[in-house]
């Protein structure tokens, strides 16, 4: 039951919810449409090619999520092929292997890497994204 006290807390949850920047990339699956749109369109784009076994990939995940969700990437456009079920979407990114990302400011290629962790060269590579 809500008494008053309860609906304070909560009230001032939301509006602190609320009061908090919404700063975050557009994470969606792949599809060639969209992509299309993105490219045609002049957006910010990465393609992340991965796989739910892979490590590198688990790895990649969080420090991607991370660094989209800076007010800088607000209009970046995050791509995700599914390594094992998306394999003609792979081979069009000429991808030889899962946890390759690419960065793409519209429909220029900008950067390119496979099996990278490292947080500050990912973030380096989706920045190259921003740079037209």
């Amino acid at each position: 039951m809500l008494n008053r006290r309860n609906l304070i807390a909560l009230a001032t949850i939301a509006a602190a919810a609320l009061a908090q920047p919404a700063f975050a990339a557009d994470t969606k699956p792949f599809t060639q449409a969209a992509f299309n749109a993105a490219q045609a369109a002049g957006k910010p784009i990465l393609v992340e090619i991965s796989a739910p076994w892979c490590s590198v990939c688990t790895k990649q995940k969080p420090i991607i999520a991370s660094v989209a969700a800076g007010k800088d990437f607000v209009g970046l456009k995050i791509f995700v092929i599914d390594f094992d079920s998306q394999k003609d979407a792979v081979r069009a990114m000429k991808a030889n292997i899962q946890s390759t990302l690419i960065s793409f400011n519209g429909k220029i290629e900008k950067a390119r890497s496979a099996g990278v962790t490292d947080a500050a060269a990912i973030e380096a590579l989706m920045r190259s994204a921003l740079n037209s």
